[in-house]
């Protein structure tokens, strides 16, 4: 048996039961918000990008909630209450990813209404967004609408509005639920509006290549309205889309902001109360 230093021992440093316990409560209830933001969130949600992103950019922004966050009473907490503030979070979260996703929304929709009138609905592949099949012009113009958003840096002003969710709305708190439904059916609006201006050009002009393309096999019946509308109307779609790229970028620009001035709406909703 080894001698005692001195004679006498000393209790080792350890970490109380009870704050370790608070101290996780209070990180799973301050991160159920952000979490459900990113998984929403386009972009941030996205099946393309790796897991490992994903948890790595989730652990540095929970860190930076945790500090900014006061601490959470957790002995006074009963069991419903846990699970009150835990719907309440992921309400909070998901409705602001989900509010800008339905923006976002209206370049899919656009690039299926310019595919569908170009023939080229059949064109279709997996979308890595959202793992269903959509055309290739939707994807296109998704990922167009998403550079630009990078490029304006948009997903740094959204996750600054996500950080100041916390100090507008504290963990806790109820928010309240007319202003999460009027967000997200207000996008709903706004999603058709907005895929309606994006598509129009490009549609209208088609419209009226399909109209003379109908005109001529009338007039001529023995031409072949495949072997001869089909390429002229793929030849009209790609021009149009080349012609109007300074356009969509503008458009793309305006989404944007139309998307992040909503969720700024959003947080003064639940600011009013």
């Amino acid at each position: 048996m080894l001698p005692l230093i001195g004679g006498t021992t000393e209790a080792l440093p350890g970490i109380e039961l009870q704050w370790l316990t608070g101290f996780l409560v209070h990180l799973l209830l301050s991160s159920i918000r952000l979490a459900a933001f990113l998984l929403s969130a386009p972009a941030f949600g996205a099946r393309w990008l790796p897991l490992q992103a994903r948890i790595m950019m989730t652990f540095m922004l929970i860190a930076i909630v945790v500090l900014r966050v006061p601490p959470i009473d957790v002995a006074s907490l009963e069991a419903l209450e846990v699970i009150m503030i835990i719907m309440a979070e992921a309400a909070v979260g998901l409705t602001a990813g989900l509010t800008l996703t339905v923006w976002f929304s209206a370049a899919l929709l656009a690039g299926e209404k310019i595919a569908t009138s170009a023939g080229l609905g059949f064109a279709a592949q997996l979308d890595p967004q959202t793992g269903a099949q959509s055309p290739v012009v939707s994807q296109l113009l998704y990922l167009f609408l998403t550079v630009v958003f990078f490029s304006i840096n948009g997903h740094l002003i959204v996750l600054g509005m996500m950080l100041m969710s916390y100090e507008i709305l504290p963990v806790g708190a109820m928010p309240p639920i007319p202003v999460l439904l009027q967000s997200v059916i207000e996008a709903a609006g706004a999603m058709f509006f907005a895929a309606t201006l994006v598509m129009m050009p490009v549609v209208v002009v088609l419209i009226m290549v399909n109209a003379a393309i109908g005109l001529i096999t009338r007039s001529a019946p023995q031409l072949n309205l495949f072997s001869f509308g089909f390429p002229i109307s793929l030849l009209a779609a790609f021009f149009m889309l080349f012609v109007s790229v300074g356009a969509l970028g503008e458009a793309s620009v305006n989404l944007v902001n139309a998307a992040v001035e909503s969720l700024e709406i959003m947080m003064e909703g639940l600011a009013n109360g």
